[in-house]
């Protein structure tokens, strides 16, 4: 019991203000609860199986510039669809053809968005802490790593819902524009990083896709302002 609420405490804590938190904040602000607590949850449970199970092979494993340029692309996608908008009739129609379309789209976006980040790091150290090849104490671990990380990503959909039911549409989704464009820019800078160094390339190639998904943004803005005239 001590390992179990010594790991739930750490891993909430170390969540708390996380980019996943607040992304969670933008999610709710387009898609059913339902629907972000499926995704999210099977996400988490695969991160912390994976956590305590794989532990510190994972970086022997996954290459960290695929991951953080999958989730900037991710990011820049969920910031245009926020952008670009649909009515409440289109969403239904779209998830009744597709219904794990949204499940599976918010999965993976958690999933990349988590994976590497420092709570599902906190998570692996504790692993190799605790475990020690005794499997009651990985499964107490992988409980705590899991509710920790539930119960706080629990209170970003709280405020996230909150807000959705208290603020007009369109400042909701320009918070959540503003979000999910904040996270893509971060992810895609830090991939740049990794695979050209800090030199001029790796600057170079992190402001053209951040021109780029600009001049996309602004050219369905427009399209969208011109539509309702």
């Amino acid at each position: 019991m001590t390992i179990f609420i010594t790991v739930l405490l750490t891993i909430f804590i170390a969540e708390m203000g996380d980019k996943t938190q607040l992304l969670l904040v933008a999610m709710a602000g387009r898609y059913k609860v339902s629907h972000i607590l499926t995704g999210t949850w099977l996400a988490t449970i695969l991160l912390n199986v994976m956590a305590v199970g794989v532990g510190a092979a994972l970086s022997n494993y996954l290459d960290m510039r695929i991951i953080k340029t999958i989730a900037g692309l991710a990011f820049f996608w969920f910031a245009y669809a926020t952008l670009k908008g649909e009515s409440e009739d289109e969403d239904e129609e779209n998830v009744a053809k597709n219904k794990f379309g949204p499940v599976l789209a918010i999965f993976i976006s958690f999933f990349v968005g988590e994976l590497g980040d420092k709570t599902q790091l906190s998570g692996i150290t504790l692993a190799a802490n605790y475990t020690q090849g005794n499997f009651a104490n990985a499964f107490a671990v992988f409980l705590g790593c899991t509710l920790g990380l539930i119960l706080a990503d629990l209170i970003g959909l709280i405020v996230g819902t909150i807000l959705r039911s208290k603020m007009p549409v369109g400042i909701l989704n320009t918070v959540s524009f503003a979000i999910f464009t904040i996270f893509g820019i971060v992810s895609i800078r830090e991939a740049m990083l990794l695979i050209f160094g800090t030199g001029s390339y790796a600057v170079a190639c992190y402001l053209a896709i951040t021109v780029i998904f600009a001049i996309i943004c602004l050219v369905t803005f427009v399209k969208k302002r011109l539509t309702k005239q």
